[in-house]
């Protein structure tokens, strides 16, 4: 079964980390995904640009458009990975893999269901 895997955190607090401290903690969570990947079960990892970034769309009568996220919280989805394991337990134990020993932040594990494959050719997203 695939299941995503969010990653939330304060926004604010991670942009201000050294780029020395944000490598390693990519580099200490690829060691999981490297593994995934070996495996088959790695699906697209992705990492959200700031919310600042973000634009919503509100429904009621007429689509509102806004700048920025619509939920005010403490912690923002910041990314997310997509992962092929047998079991809740397995993609449990995936997101405490990856998140290793970090001191804060939130990982929200959600089964998926497939809807469409659609043809974005991921290749054009920029780093």
């Amino acid at each position: 079964m695939l299941y995503a895997i969010l990653c939330y955190n304060d926004e604010a607090a991670v942009e201000a980390w050294p780029k020395e401290k944000d490598d390693a903690v990519i580099a200490r969570r690829r060691q999981v995904t490297d593994a995934l990947a070996v495996n088959g079960k790695l699906g697209p990892v992705l990492r959200l640009m700031p919310t600042t970034a973000a634009t919503t769309v509100r429904y009621g009568k007429e689509p509102l458009v806004l700048d920025g996220p619509f939920a005010e919280t403490k912690e923002q989805l910041l990314g997310l990975y997509v992962i092929d394991c047998a079991s809740l337990e397995e993609a449990i134990e995936t997101a405490k893999r990856i998140g290793g020993n970090e001191d804060r932040g939130t990982f929200e594990i959600r089964p998926l269901r497939y809807c469409n494959a659609g043809a974005l050719a991921l290749e054009n997203l920029s780093a």
